[in-house]
């Protein structure tokens, strides 16, 4: 796809479709005064289900990634879409029809992603991401897994994504450059080259209090996300040029890193706590150091 994505969270469903304008509008915006316009070629809208009651902002009912896309597509011309799909909760024929809508409305590509973390792998009466990334091969062309460098296990776990027929992955949002050497790794040691969609996101003062971020991430007892979660902490105090400049730093190591590997690669930016001034600015930064459009 060789693209910048950004990410675009559904609205309450009782904002309604004018809530999802006024958001695509914001970033209209902020292209516009960052000197970005034409940067981000597709948003990221994912499907949001409810998680562990101990979510930092509470999780109101969301408008679907397709209403959310045919709501705002025509404010955004030259964009494409990417959704994230559960496929757990829905059986063969309803992801048939759900593909078909999804693709019809003009999306480019599906993450095929799992249960929320309150329910086991494999939990779920619909059919599991694997089994999905196989079966529906023919019929979407652009088929993601998550990959999460940091997570035990995650070599045989992408690659059995990717041997599932997995086109490209979407890692989880970077805080170190970990997947330098998880790519290394996977380089030596798999035959896969899929498209890698990295993650990075602006991390705003107010995650200070809210620990949106921190749960994000989180995977108790695993050191390497203790890390991530304390670079979380601290560049969130830090005034925004500070910030910035180890934001940048970070953005450096991870795609030097990973675009000597052989993978393509494509860009996912994130700013969890809404469009900002200041995220655009970190954002604009990042893709004048490096972008897939004009690699």
């Amino acid at each position: 796809m060789n693209t910048v994505a950004l990410e675009f969270v559904p609205p309450n469903l009782e904002d309604g479709p004018a809530k999802a304008v006024e958001e695509a509008h914001k970033i209209l915006e902020h292209s516009k005064a960052m000197a970005m316009e034409g940067a981000i070629k597709h948003l990221m809208i994912p499907g949001m289900i409810e998680e562990d009651p101990d979510r930092p902002v509470p999780m109101r009912p969301k408008m679907d990634p397709l209403d959310t896309w045919n709501a705002v597509k025509s404010e955004l011309p030259g964009m494409k879409g990417l959704c994230t799909q559960v496929t757990a909760f829905l059986n063969q024929d309803q992801l048939t029809q759900r593909f078909d809508s999804l693709l019809g409305a003009g999306m480019d590509g599906i993450i095929f992603v799992g249960v929320p973390r309150t329910m086991a792998d494999g939990e779920g009466s619909g059919v599991a991401p694997t089994d999905a990334l196989n079966i529906f091969a023919d019929q979407v062309p652009n088929r993601g897994a998550i990959l999460i460098p940091t997570r035990d296990s995650e070599f045989g776990r992408f690659n059995f994504k990717c041997n599932q027929g997995a086109t490209f992955g979407m890692t989880q949002l970077l805080f170190s450059d970990a997947l330098v050497g998880f790519l290394q790794d996977f380089a030596k040691n798999s035959e896969h080259r899929p498209e890698l969609l990295i993650s990075f996101g602006f991390v705003p003062k107010i995650e200070t209090r809210v620990n949106l971020i921190n749960w994000l991430i989180q995977d108790p007892g695993n050191p390497l996300v203790e890390k991530e979660q304390a670079f979380v902490s601290r560049i969130a105090e830090l005034p925004l040029k500070e910030k910035k400049k180890e934001l940048l730093d970070l953005y450096r190591r991870v795609v030097d890193g990973a675009r000597e590997l052989g993978f393509p690669l494509s860009i996912h930016l994130e700013a969890p706590y809404g469009f900002t001034k200041p995220a655009f600015e970190t954002f604009a930064e990042m893709l004048a150091y490096w972008s897939p459009n004009k690699s």
